[in-house]
């Protein structure tokens, strides 16, 4: 019975104890100086940031097959170089080939995307570019409108 009472008070003490040390070090914690450090952090960091002069393109209307090329323009407003690790697409029929070398903060760059116009009717495709910003990648965006080879050019109209 000794036994027991004395290791139940030993769990009670470690207990006690650590209760006790977490309440002193959370005093010990000055708001001030945890803003103060968040900020030095954040502002002493070199990033890149891609900024696009449009994340979206409408070939409009195309017929099947036809291929199509766009180009997205982006400057590097950070404050470091810009790699782009890789640029991938939610389909086959669409191909980015970005730049292979790093992009100087102030300088711009180009990412060319090559779309087989495959589809019928409207058609959307993403790119997701991959690089070494804050936020990680990049969403593009292309659509058209795909005439099927089969469709006729117009119907007509009764009278």
């Amino acid at each position: 019975m000794k036994r027991i009472t004395t290791i139940f008070s030993l769990i009670m003490v470690v207990a006690f104890m650590g209760v006790s040390c977490k309440d002193k070090a959370s005093k010990k914690i000055v708001a001030d100086n945890v803003e103060s450090a968040v900020n030095r952090d954040q502002s002493d960091k070199l990033v890149p940031v891609m900024t696009f002069e449009k994340t979206e393109h409408d070939f409009g209307t195309i017929e099947r097959g036809t291929p199509q090329e766009t180009v997205f323009k982006f400057t590097n407003t950070g404050n470091a170089p810009l790699l782009i690790t890789s640029a991938k697409s939610s389909c086959g029929c669409t191909v980015p080939n970005p730049p292979k070398d790093p992009i100087a903060p102030g300088e711009t760059g180009e990412l060319l995307v090559k779309f087989n116009g495959s589809g019928q009717n409207q058609v959307s495709k993403t790119i997701t570019v991959n690089a070494n910003t804050a936020k990680g990648s990049e969403i593009l965006k292309i659509r058209a409108f795909v005439n099927s080879e089969n469709a006729p050019l117009a119907i007509p109209m009764k009278k």
